[in-house]
């Protein structure tokens, strides 16, 4: 038998937009306990934003986080004896956090100089339905129409693979 799930904690609102969205965000972004530090580059990075393309940087910020979240993703069922990958939708709250963390990952992975300068970066590209995060969001939703192909004509989805990475060369 399963334990009881534990309470959801939580958040306070971050001190500029009192949303607690951002802090969530924060809270990913962090190293090492560093949140002072999580919340100066974020803020930076939505000023950034605000200069560059003259929108407000928090409702940017939320239209790519919306851009690059998952709406399906794959779970392993056991059926007879054999595993397959069953296409899923996804979880409100963890549609956000995946996203969330695919935006930090692929602004981490940029060539500017500072965090601030590379978030904003993968900010601004994500809200145009560019970028490396918006590209991880539709190999993630081919992949998985590949799979769904593969489950309804009972065939190995491994040529589905080869094909997809035929698409992307």
């Amino acid at each position: 038998m399963r334990k009881s799930k534990p309470k959801k904690r939580i958040l306070l609102p971050d001190p500029k937009f009192h949303d607690t969205l951002v802090t969530r965000f924060v809270n990913n972004l962090m190293y090492d306990g560093k949140k002072s530090i999580a919340y100066a580059v974020f803020y930076d990075a939505l000023s950034i934003v605000e200069r560059k393309t003259s929108e407000n940087g928090l409702d940017t910020w939320k239209k790519a986080l919306t851009n690059i979240m998952p709406n399906v993703e794959v779970k392993s069922r056991r059926v007879g004896g054999a595993t397959f990958q069953i296409p899923t939708e996804v979880r409100p709250d963890r549609k956000v956090a995946v996203g969330m963390k695919w935006l930090i990952l692929y602004s981490r992975r940029r060539n500017e100089k500072t965090m601030a300068d590379r978030l904003a970066g993968e900010i601004i590209a994500a809200a145009k339905s560019e970028g490396a995060a918006v590209k991880k969001k539709k190999i993630h939703t081919e992949w998985l129409t590949l799979i769904k192909r593969s489950l309804i004509l009972k065939c190995n989805p491994i040529y589905f693979f080869i094909i997809l990475l035929e698409k992307l060369q």
